[in-house]
């Protein structure tokens, strides 16, 4: 059971979030609600359409729409000092919001930026401006990033008990919410696919019935009751596999296992998913390796560092992020190889510890 972090946690995140400000420029943040929110208030307020935020700048404050209001008044904004405002339904928010150049977070609808643009709110992407404050995780979160690791290690060692010729991949997928739920308190997503079904990286299931010979990737995540996310593929096949296929998915596993060998604090998100590809790409399977090597993980599934060709952020240690190649043949099949990793002071350690090759069940 999570018991939460401590006040002081809460509080060096917005002294971070602050000077990253500052730094960059700019005459405050403004943080809707979603993840940004949640990591630096500890709330998982939802409004719907009504504009609420969290304001840093020369004077913090938080504002919310009266029916919201006692949800922040549980959460750590009174207890940072932090002024609490209201506003009822016919009173005009946006006069809240200084004129200036803020960094306003991705979460923020456009409805609401276009109003502040319109009053003379300066927008900056507040995700560019605040990704080197927010993306090195202290040791709690690594805890609890360890923790979602584990949680979806269990739900896989319980794959090849449910895999079958002859049964379909939503069925499949129904036992695999029921068992992400005994580990988790949400399910983020669930992809079954099989044969075909594996060579389209974001199909989820379908009434398709599991045949022998089949490949079949399971990707599959969750959310802590503190927030934090699971995110894990494992790759299995009904019998056997071809020659061929063997062959591809050793491919798949070096490239892997290079880039966990190459992510170090010092190199660049770009660098890493260079040498993955690289490697696919000298066997001959470039093209069918066709998004990027992973993603950063936290509050957010898919957060900075994203390692990806051309992104210059510099890997620092504490950062958590998957590192995932893939490939995909389309109508025939595919594979991905994905484990979360905590980038430590001498590399990359994942958190990930289920089996890697090519499960025959």
């Amino acid at each position: 059971m999570f018991e939460g972090f401590p006040l002081d946690t809460f509080r060096s995140r917005i002294e971070v979030a602050k000077q990253a400000a500052a730094k960059a420029g700019l005459d405050g943040v403004l943080i809707t609600p979603g993840p940004d929110f949640e990591y630096l208030l500890d709330s998982k307020m939802h409004t719907h359409e009504r504009f609420a935020g969290l304001v840093l700048g020369q004077r913090d404050f938080v504002f919310a729409p009266g029916v919201d209001v006692a949800d922040l008044k549980n959460s750590v904004a009174g207890a940072l000092g932090i002024e609490i405002r209201g506003w009822n339904d016919g009173e005009d928010p946006y006069s809240f919001i200084p004129a200036g150049k803020l960094a306003v977070s991705a979460a923020m609808t456009a409805d609401h930026l276009l109003e502040l643009q319109r009053r003379g709110v300066e927008a900056v992407n507040a995700t560019k401006v605040l990704a080197e404050a927010f993306v090195q995780k202290d040791e709690a979160e690594i805890r609890e990033l360890t923790r979602a690791a584990q949680a979806i290690d269990a739900v896989h060692r319980e794959v090849p008990r449910l895999l079958r010729a002859g049964i379909t991949e939503r069925q499949v997928a129904d036992k695999l919410r029921e068992l992400i739920l005994e580990e988790h308190v949400e399910v983020d997503f669930i992809i079954v696919g099989s044969g075909p079904h594996g060579a389209d990286p974001h199909h989820d299931f379908s009434d398709r019935v599991i045949e022998e010979g089949d490949i079949v990737v399971v990707d599959i995540g969750g959310t802590l009751d503190s927030g934090y996310h699971s995110d894990c593929t494992r790759n299995y096949v009904v019998g056997k596999p071809t020659a061929e296929q063997q062959e591809i998915y050793d491919v798949l596993q070096k490239a892997q296992e290079a880039g966990l060998a190459f992510a170090k604090p010092g190199v660049r998100a770009g660098e890493v998913d260079k040498v993955v590809r690289d490697i696919i790409e000298e066997a001959g399977y470039g093209e069918y390796f066709i998004h990027r090597t992973g993603h950063g993980i936290g509050l957010s599934c898919h957060e900075e560092p994203f390692i990806i060709a051309g992104n210059d952020v510099v890997l620092r240690e504490g950062m958590a992020f998957s590192i995932e190649p893939g490939v995909y043949f389309p109508g025939q099949w595919g594979a991905r190889v994905e484990d979360i990793v905590i980038l430590e002071a001498d590399g990359a350690r994942p958190i990930n510890l289920t089996p890697h090759e090519l499960q025959q069940v």
